[in-house]
């Protein structure tokens, strides 16, 4: 089996594809089931944001697999096979690890080094869990990942390589001013009341705004984020919670607006903006309606980028600027790191692959000395136990050295590139049962179940690489 992950992002499609393209956590679900359901997988992981979709699975066919994975991301994202492949990218056994490490590193996010992506892809994983899709490998990868993204930020500077998504796009709505001085003491409107929203939030308490205010379609949720950032042991901002329907009204008399909501439609049309700036500019407000959307699909409509008195920065605007944004030395040193990395989890994965051919071997000589001891026992009855125990020890030693040496050899060679044929030529060579090791390798699966993840912050092999 082989892992083999297809996907699409902002690197390899546009917005208007990928705003489409989105997955609801019950889709997610189901697509998860159907992958796993699927002849060539045997696992599968997805991994969806506001800015790609991917799915991880191992597989036993290469182009069997890319052909399904695909058909299932077109079936379950809404948007067609014929318009979606030209987007899609896929990656392939050593490739496929690299690529998620380099996302779990914030090397492959749209703002470079950001750390929001752990979360998400510890979300990813637990998903997975909870379905039962992701065996050993993907538990190995997932949980692996999540080590080398920690390791990426607590060991290089790349979180000065970038930030988070939100904090880039309030520098670019204060273009070029220092944030803190451009929101201080601004009226701002936060629109959603997720993990996103919350940071935005928050983000926007600590840069000194007045007041905040939380628009959400579950009232519940917005006053208990109001209610965290306005306690003393919170930002001690003023903040309050709206219903969503309030939304429009709210922006009147908002300086600043960030949106991120899992809707369908638009929270903010077009009509709506411009209400907002004419009462605005009618109120003495010099200094243009500052609009942050970051959802996917887009929150606020687009035309919006054209109402006058108004500043739009929306996911397609980052991307654009993002391009430009410098990049730091430490993004190279993140590279070596995951290139250690994926070479160590490779070797890892390899090594562990030839371990229930070993354990076969080890326990058909153990049968076999099995077998002699008691013809033995046969043949010389007037044996007592002391003796038999002293010839059934030393049979075990002599066995024992004469397999441990070979053993030992071929886990290292295994765990070398290119050394998954040692397997078969051990099986070959001692002529063992397939069940056998077979039922080794299921027994080990059994008894070694991935912990659950707690916490955050532990065709792409040279030729089969390029689109779908």
């Amino acid at each position: 089996m082989s892992l083999l992950v297809v996907g699409l992002s902002h690197r390899s499609a546009p917005v208007s594809v990928l705003e489409r393209a989105t997955l609801s956590p019950d889709s997610q679900g189901k697509l998860l089931q159907d992958a796993v359901a699927a002849e060539p997988a045997a696992e599968a992981a997805v991994l969806a944001t506001c800015n790609r979709i991917e799915l991880y699975a191992d597989v036993d066919k290469f182009h069997a697999g890319v052909a399904e994975l695909s058909t299932l991301l077109a079936q379950h994202s809404g948007v067609g096979l014929d318009e979606l492949t030209p987007h899609l990218y896929v990656h392939y056994e050593d490739r496929a690890v690299h690529h998620l490490f380099s996302v779990a590193c914030g090397l492959d996010s749209m703002v470079v080094g950001e750390g929001q992506i752990l979360g998400q892809i510890k979300d990813a994983l637990a998903t997975s869990q909870d379905l039962h899709t992701a065996g050993r490998l993907l538990n190995d990868l997932f949980q692996q990942s999540l080590r080398v993204g920690k390791r990426a930020h607590s060991e290089t500077g790349i979180d000065r390589a970038g930030q988070s998504l939100v904090t880039f796009g309030l520098q670019q709505l204060a273009a070029g001013d220092a944030v803190d001085a451009w929101a201080k003491g601004k009226r701002a409107l936060v629109i959603g009341a997720g993990s996103m929203s919350a940071l935005a939030a928050a983000t926007l308490a600590r840069a000194g705004v007045a007041e905040v205010t939380i628009a959400n379609r579950t009232l519940e949720r917005a006053e208990r984020l109001a209610a965290i950032l306005s306690e003393p042991g919170g930002t001690g901002v003023s903040a309050r919670a709206v219903p969503i329907g309030a939304t429009a009204k709210e922006l009147t008399r908002a300086d600043i607006a960030v949106s991120c909501t899992g809707a369908a439609g638009l929270v903010l049309t077009a009509r709506d903006v411009t209400v907002a700036a004419e009462a605005r500019a009618a109120a003495g407000g010099r200094r243009p309606l500052a609009l942050l959307d970051l959802a996917m699909p887009r929150d606020v409509d687009a035309a919006a980028h054209h109402v006058e008195g108004v500043r739009l920065v929306d996911i397609e605007s980052l991307a654009d600027a993002s391009a430009d944004a410098p990049m730091a030395a430490d993004v190279d040193q993140v590279r070596g790191i995951v290139s250690d990395e994926v070479a160590a989890f490779g070797a890892a994965q390899r090594a562990a692959h030839i371990t229930p051919t070993v354990v076969a071997l080890r326990t058909m000589a153990a049968d076999l000395v099995a077998g002699e001891i008691a013809r033995l026992d046969g043949r010389l009855p007037e044996l007592d136990a002391k003796q038999r125990a002293e010839i059934t020890q030393t049979v075990k030693r002599v066995v024992d050295k004469l397999l441990h040496a070979p053993t030992v050899r071929i886990k290292q060679l295994a765990a070398e590139p290119g050394g998954a044929g040692y397997a078969d030529a051990l099986r070959t060579l001692f002529d063992l049962d397939p069940e056998a090791v077979a039922s080794v390798s299921r027994a080990d699966l059994n008894d070694a179940d991935a912990p659950r993840v707690t916490g955050v912050p532990n065709v792409t092999n040279g030729k089969n690489r390029g689109r779908a």
